[in-house]
């Protein structure tokens, strides 16, 4: 009783310690719009501005600044593309090598990142791109190897992988942190050589609370990790279609730190499942659909394209910030702090509005698997239509917030800060949550990676986006908004195909069960006339 009582702490300390640290560290590159006020102020590509009198014709103005703006939000856009692009390296990282070389990378990454940011000056500002790709890679993999901390407690498995999603949105509030600290007199240097020095923080926890390989889903019975577990070189394999037999509890593996079919060289090899709704084998499409298969099926395709045209809003909206509480504020320097801190600390309730997707999931399951059942429906296709909703409801959010982001009156960007939060608290968790659903599990590692990488080479679009606004459009984004909205529409094509497809099963499971009862009297026709 004792023991199990230390083992339970040892998890909720390893639960707890996760969440601080996805919610202080892993996302911190979405808070820019409060680093680029801190960094505007201590003249960061400030030779980039030229006169007004140069610029604009007009001499009682101030210098004209769109090349800084356009530099600084160029620095936005490749860090954010690489946090997204790197998930599939860093994501097989994880799967090949363990949670502890995926954790030490990380660490490294994110050191050298806060470090670079500590040391660097206005004159040294070209250091600030390598520092804030460093800074996305330590901060993805990070929320990579937290991620499994949910199979430590089976039937709450995926409201702890909703809410890791959710502190990697407030995450971003850390840098609202960092100009509050230094409007009170603290330099950034000083700041980022604290977050530095949080390195012996993680390592501390790599060493003691995480596996040197994978947490198993489902949890064998005395499975033990970190220094306690004396054989940390063993691997795990995690989902019941991997453990034969396992999910109906028999063939259980006596020893924790084993597992069938796998030893020596072959250990280190187990793959991580990684599918965030709890679904078990036989979700989704069949087992037996090739990865190639799925890649080429219409529900990626068109979810590939419900995910991409929305981060498109939302990363430009984040990148564009900063100049545009300076347009409507006409560069009234109190006021768009004022808006900045607003936007931060709404980016905190991310990590309370995330598990609210996965709650419209499970009921929503519920509901259509009582139905299905007198149907014959399976739980696999209950799973999937329950997505419809979901995917439909992000789209209205983001439609929403993209609305509002278009109105170009200021005290209107507290509704879209709002919106903005919630809206992209339900993109990421829904985006998990469907892969795991609709395709095999074994894929899903490998379609989570593609679909971001995919997606971030879209996301790359908000530069000439910018570019536009700050050109041609004299800072008024308003035109951008209205295409973006429009394309935005485009999302709501992925619900109505997995609607489609949710028939079309259902149709096929139907002709299956008309079928069967003919093909029994068949038999036994035959069985009496022998």
């Amino acid at each position: 009783m004792e023991k199990q009582g230390a083992r339970l702490a040892k998890r909720l300390g390893t639960l707890l310690s996760g969440l601080l640290e996805c919610m202080c560290f892993a996302g911190v590159i979405f808070g820019w719009a409060s680093l680029v006020y801190v960094l505007k102020d201590m003249h960061y590509f400030e030779e980039l501005c030229v006169p007004a009198a140069n610029g604009t014709g007009n001499g009682t103005q101030g210098p004209d600044c769109r090349a800084q703006d356009e530099q600084l939000s160029l620095v936005f856009t490749i860090g954010s593309f690489m946090n997204n692009f790197m998930t599939f390296p860093t994501g097989y990282i994880f799967d090949r090598f363990g949670t502890m070389p995926a954790r030490l990378l990380a660490i490294s990454f994110y050191t050298g990142g806060t470090l670079l940011i500590a040391f660097s000056t206005a004159a040294t500002a070209l250091i600030l791109f390598p520092a804030m790709c460093l800074l996305s890679i330590g901060g993805i993999l990070l929320i990579l190897t937290n991620m499994q901390v949910g199979n430590l407690f089976g039937k709450h498995r995926s409201t702890i992988i909703t809410l890791y999603n959710g502190a990697f949105d407030s995450s971003s509030a850390v840098f609202l942190v960092v100009k509050l600290l230094y409007e009170q007199g603290l330099t950034l240097r000083a700041t980022f050589l604290f977050l530095s020095a949080c390195s012996a923080w993680h390592l501390t926890r790599t060493f003691c609370l995480m596996p040197r390989w994978h947490i198993p889903y489902p949890l064998p019975p005395g499975y033990a990790y970190g220094l306690r577990c004396r054989r940390q070189g063993c691997s795990y394999r995690t989902h019941e279609e991997q453990w034969p037999g396992l999910g109906d509890g028999t063939h259980e593996p006596s020893d924790p730190c084993s597992e069938p079919g796998l030893r020596g060289a072959d250990a280190g090899k187990a793959p991580m499942g990684k599918g965030e709704s709890g679904a078990g084998p036989g979700h989704g499409e069949p087992p037996g659909m090739s990865f190639r298969a799925c890649v080429f099926s219409k529900l990626f395709f068109w979810h590939l394209m419900w995910l991409s045209v929305m981060q498109l809003r939302h990363y430009l909206f984040i990148g564009t910030l900063n100049p545009t509480l300076e347009h409507l504020a006409a560069r009234d320097t109190a006021l768009v702090s004022t808006y900045t801190n607003a936007f931060a600390f709404t980016q905190l309730c991310g990590v309370l509005c995330a598990p609210w997707n996965g709650l419209i999931l499970d009921r929503h399951k519920r509901g259509r698997s009582k139905d299905g059942s007198a149907k014959g429906g399976s739980d696999s296709l209950a799973d999937l239509r329950s997505c419809v909703l979901s995917l439909a409801v992000t789209v209205l959010q983001c439609v929403a917030f993209s609305v509002c982001a278009s109105v170009p009156v200021l005290p209107v960007q507290y509704a879209t800060f709002i919106l903005q939060v919630l809206s992209r608290s339900f993109l990421y968790g829904g985006n998990a949550a469907f892969l795991a659903i609709a395709f095999p599990l074994e894929h899903f590692g490998k379609l989570y990676g593609l679909v971001m990488g995919l997606s971030a080479m879209v996301s790359l679009l908000q530069y000439p986006c910018f570019a536009l606004i700050k050109g041609p459009l004299s800072d008024d984004p308003f035109y951008v908004n209205i295409g973006l909205i429009i394309v935005i529409l485009l999302a709501f094509v992925s619900p109505l195909v997995v609607l489609r497809e949710c028939q079309r099963r259902e149709s096929e499971q139907e002709k299956q069960h008309v079928d069967s009862p003919s093909l029994t009297l068949t038999k036994a026709g035959v069985e009496s006339s022998i």
